[in-house]
């Protein structure tokens, strides 16, 4: 289907779907889009009042709680308190070319935010997932390189860009070893990863490639933005489909499953960053 836009999503009532990072941008319009078809959508944010702000433009069942993806206090606690089945959960959350910044945990910020928290909160709740795990990734992801010895920049200098670039192709990877180990184990849950192209949101509102805003002709409004993850978690795709705009250069258009670069289908790769990460934050591996 060349032109899917949201007229084209199913019904959800009865389904119950998590997205982070949903105070603003294109998780806003996600978990605005889930709630209009009917789902029970909790909006997971680290700014409660920033949350009740963007709960409050949308229409349908719509609950706010606390979850700050780079600490990961906060992202036991939200999993500890989670009840009850989830069917879909979409890590959305994300910051983009940042200053060198510690959290409490001694990560990178960037890296805990994009990366190690997602991660983290996809294996406390995945008991609980009945449906599938939508990973936000970039295009962004073909530029980084997996280094496994320091991935969480503590000897290497640091530059802004490049920790973005391998979060997100950390993200496909986590993808790909996600699915590996469901169909190991006969599950019917799905990862997938859905790219919003170049979308004109305040991701990157403080960097200096945020210059790539004036040119907005060429690029996905907000809207189309979140059409990627609204296709990947609706759409009957394969596990590990990579879903992103249909254009030229994936970036922008309407939904299409697309292709990831070559590293982030290196299992082997996927799976040594899978123990790595399980070691930093604590999960079994």
């Amino acid at each position: 289907m060349a032109k899917w836009t949201t007229e084209d999503m199913p019904a959800m009532t009865g389904k119950t779907v998590v997205v982070t990072g949903a105070s603003s941008g294109i998780g806003l319009i996600t978990a605005r889009e889930f709630a209009t078809a009917g789902a029970h959508v909790i909006i997971a944010v680290r700014n409660i009042q920033k949350g009740q702000n963007a709960a409050r433009t949308m229409t349908g069942d719509v609950e706010v709680r606390l979850l700050d993806v780079s600490d990961l206090t906060s992202v036991r606690d939200f999993a500890t308190e989670w009840t009850g089945h989830l069917d879909i959960l979409v890590n959305n959350a994300g910051i983009m070319d940042i200053p060198l910044t510690r959290t409490k945990d001694h990560l990178d910020l960037q890296t805990a935010t994009n990366s190690f928290g997602p991660f983290l909160l996809t294996n406390l709740l995945l008991p609980h997932i009945t449906d599938r795990v939508v990973w936000v990734t970039s295009q962004l992801h073909r530029m980084g390189r997996l280094n496994i010895d320091d991935i969480n920049w503590d000897t290497r200098p640091y530059k802004p860009m490049d920790a973005y670039n391998d979060s997100k192709l950390q993200v496909i990877l986590f993808s790909l070893e996600l699915q590996r180990r469901l169909t190991a184990a006969g599950s019917t849950v799905r990862a997938v990863l859905a790219h919003p192209g170049i979308a004109t949101t305040a991701l990157a509102a403080h960097s200096s490639s945020n210059a790539i805003n004036r040119f907005s002709f060429f690029l996905n409004d907000p809207e189309h933005g979140a059409l990627p993850t609204l296709f990947a978690a609706t759409q009957n795709v394969s596990g590990n489909a990579y879903v992103g705009p249909n254009g030229p250069g994936s970036i922008k258009g309407n939904p299409k499953v697309r292709k990831p670069s070559r590293a982030g289908l290196d299992g082997a790769s996927a799976k040594k960053l899978w123990d790595t990460v399980s070691g930093k934050v604590g999960v079994s591996a």
